[in-house]
């Protein structure tokens, strides 16, 4: 039977050396201390960030076209092309000289070039053709003569006295003319400065309407103006309300209304 064996004596423990991790921990800290003090820098000169109000403000304002143009077309028929087009320039020489009668100059009566085209008819036939019972279809173009056709623009700033002359120029109808008259269409010539006084309208109309609404609230006030975009315009016939994202630009009144927006953006104080 053998004797049990005595446990050896454990060797020494050395002593674990922790400044190492001191210095780490300390590091670390320093670190961690900075980074707060680097974003408590940066929060101090960032500052309060600024309350603002965003507003919309408009303006409209009346006005009557001071420039018109208007056109009439001129027409003969004839069974061949030379005589279409003698017709023709009879007529224009009436209307232009019926024009010159109304009081329009000159040069505000613009004719344009003449255009003398063919016209053609359909012709359907239907025929039995001997020891045939099934009727056979044929079509044909027949001439019908030639179509001549000259447009005479007049473009002036005496409305009244062209809106006149549109009206009564189909009196030459009863000469032989044959004379068709379009609607006039009629423009504003001062619209690019007339859009600034409106836009600075619409502009104080953004800050009064700020005001107001900051007044009923408490004791905020409006301050300075952060930014601003102008919106649409619309230009209607009078009295219409009609909207477009593109806006509009009525060319068929004499009378309109011009609509501006102005989106603003103010500080609150």
């Amino acid at each position: 039977m053998n004797e049990p064996t005595a446990a050896l004596p454990s060797p020494p423990r050395r002593p674990m050396d922790l400044r190492p991790l001191g210095a780490i921990a300390l590091a670390a800290a320093l670190v961690w201390s900075t980074g707060i003090a680097a974003g408590t820098w940066r929060e101090v000169r960032k500052g309060p960030e600024k309350n603002t109000i965003r507003i919309t403000g408009s303006a409209r304002k009346r006005i009557v076209s001071d420039l018109i143009q208007w056109d009439a077309t001129i027409e003969s028929r004839a069974p061949d092309r030379t005589a279409a087009y003698r017709t023709l320039r009879e007529g224009c020489d009436k209307a232009v000289a019926f024009l010159v009668a109304q009081g329009i100059k000159a040069g505000e009566i613009q004719p344009q070039s003449a255009t003398v085209a063919e016209q053609f008819e359909k012709v359907v036939e239907d025929k039995v053709l001997p020891g045939t019972t099934v009727p056979l279809r044929t079509e044909k173009q027949v001439s019908k003569g030639f179509l001549a056709r000259e447009s005479i623009v007049v473009r002036s700033t005496d409305v009244a006295r062209i809106e006149k002359a549109s009206r009564e120029i189909t009196a030459l109808l009863d000469e032989g003319v044959l004379v068709n008259s379009s609607y006039p269409s009629y423009f504003y010539t001062r619209l690019g400065e007339l859009k600034l006084e409106m836009l600075a309208q619409a502009a104080k109309d953004a800050r009064d309407r700020a005001e107001n609404i900051l007044r009923s609230a408490g004791n905020a006030r409006v301050g300075k103006l952060v930014v601003a975009d102008m919106g649409i315009i619309n230009i209607n016939a009078a009295n219409s309300t009609q909207t477009s994202v593109e806006g509009n630009n009525d060319t068929t009144s004499l009378e309109k209304d011009i609509i501006t927006i102005v989106h603003a953006e103010f500080e609150v104080n």
